[in-house]
């Protein structure tokens, strides 16, 4: 049963909409022109730093994202604006404690978003405890359709690393990155066990057929959904949110499954946590079913607050008549250009 099950579940052929791991993992050699060495240079970096032992990790990337609390300004207003939104029922005192440690989550992050790359499920299985996995092991069996909903808590890279090495390879909808060598690495990265990509603007047939087909889908659900959004609650504030995971799990009459990645204290590695399946979802209305994904993302924030993603812009996006939660970005000048005749002056002086 086990084998058949297993078999089932293997990479089938995609449209040809539905990026592979194979067409992802071949270098362009226009990246390795020049002026692209110094983004190949800093992938090394996090690379090597990824192979160190996982207490030398946590201890120097916890150093290294406090030392950003203090160089990163705007980065820091964004955080302490959500928190005031999000956590107001605590002191202030309390959410700048939470914001510090959250900065040095941040900077652990970052040094083992190099653990993911290449690492082998050996030291993959060391390092991520799976809590609850016989609740997706049990939908697996069944040939149930899966969506995996996975909020920005700031371990996911890792914990999608070790969930496509540990569990089961799925399908993930990305955006491209400005830098391509970065977002070469990264959709490589994530594809290394035999995961598949599409992209956001591509149809939406080819990633239901690979659900449908038993390919479990991470959905990461909770960034500013813009005017294309609706707004529902998420921590009492009215905020965009893209209202697709009840249309997702109805086109693929899928389960959905939250899940969510924490690490773990003392560099004692990251836990990946699988909660129940949403029960009665979804409920065809969209409203309601997007406000309660959002509930529960809010339940977990409650267990976990210093590694949530307080650095996006969550309330970007405002209700009509509603003032902005965030001030506004600064644009650099630009520097003008002498007039000619200024030149000419200067010259003639």
């Amino acid at each position: 049963m086990t084998s058949r099950v297993t078999s089932s579940y293997r990479r089938r052929q995609v449209t040809a909409r539905v990026r592979t791991s194979t067409s992802s993992s071949k270098t362009d050699p226009a990246l390795l022109h020049p002026r692209h060495w110094p983004s190949w240079l800093g992938i090394g970096v996090i690379f090597a730093l990824g192979r160190l032992p996982f207490p030398l990790i946590w201890a120097l990337g916890g150093v290294l994202g406090r030392l950003s609390y203090l160089l990163a300004g705007s980065r820091r207003v964004v955080a302490r604006r959500n928190l005031q939104c999000c956590l107001s029922h605590l002191g202030g005192w309390e959410r700048e404690r939470i914001m510090i440690a959250h900065f040095g989550w941040l900077g652990v992050a970052a040094l083992a978003q190099g653990v993911g790359w290449g690492a082998s499920r050996e030291r993959l299985s060391r390092l991520v405890r799976i809590r609850n996995r016989e609740i997706i092991d049990a939908c697996i069996a069944e040939g149930r359709p899966i969506i995996v909903l996975v909020p920005h808590f700031i371990g996911l890279e890792l914990g999608g690393a070790a969930f496509t090495a540990l569990v089961h390879s799925g399908i993930y909808m990305y955006q491209k990155i400005r830098n391509p060598v970065v977002d070469h690495q990264i959709r490589r990265a994530r594809q290394q066990y035999g995961s598949l990509s599409v992209e956001r603007q591509d149809d939406l047939r080819g990633l239901i057929r690979e659900m449908k087909q038993g390919t479990p889908f991470f959905y990461l659900p909770d960034q500013d959904g813009g005017r294309r959004g609706i707004f529902v609650p998420f921590c009492g504030v009215p905020t965009s949110t893209v209202p697709m995971l009840g249309r997702f799990a109805s086109m693929a009459g899928a389960v959905v499954i939250p899940t969510f990645a924490r690490f773990l204290p003392w560099g004692r590695g990251l836990e990946l946590i699988f909660d129940p399946v949403l029960a009665d979802f979804p409920s065809g209305d969209a409203e309601r079913d997007t406000a309660r994904m959002n509930a529960v993302i809010e339940a977990r924030i409650a267990s976990m607050p210093e590694q949530y993603f307080w650095v996006h812009r969550r309330f970007k996006t405002r209700p009509p008549g509603e003032p902005p939660i965030y001030p506004p970005k600064r644009r650099r000048r630009k520097r003008a250009k002498p007039e000619m005749g200024a030149q000419e002056g200067g010259r003639s002086a």
